[in-house]
C-alpha cells in the first residue's frame, strides 16, 4: 500500500520523509538505510540523504511507499 505525504514547501528532503513516516526514529538511522542502498526514490537506488523530493516522486523503503503531493 501507498501512503501519501503531503508538503507545503517547494520541496523535502530523503531522510525527512522517512523520519515523519516513522521509518526510522533519527535522521543517523536514515543516514545509515539510504547509504547502504536500502532507499529508492521512483524506482531507482538513492544514496543521498539530501536528496531533494519534489510533488509526485515515490519513495520506498521496506515493502512500504510514499508519494509525495503538493498541499492545496
Amino acid at each position: 500500500m501507498t501512503e501519501v505525504l503531503q508538503i507545503d514547501t517547494d520541496y523535502i528532503e530523503l531522510a525527512q520523509v522517512m523520519k515523519l513516516a516513522n521509518w526510522v526514529g533519527t535522521g543517523g538511522e536514515a543516514k545509515l538505510a539510504i547509504q547502504y542502498g536500502e532507499v529508492s526514490v521512483n524506482g531507482e537506488v538513492e544514496t543521498r540523504r539530501g536528496k531533494k523530493l519534489y510533488p509526485g516522486d515515490v519513495i520506498s523503503y521496506e515493502n512500504e511507499s510514499i508519494t509525495i503531493t503538493a498541499q492545496g
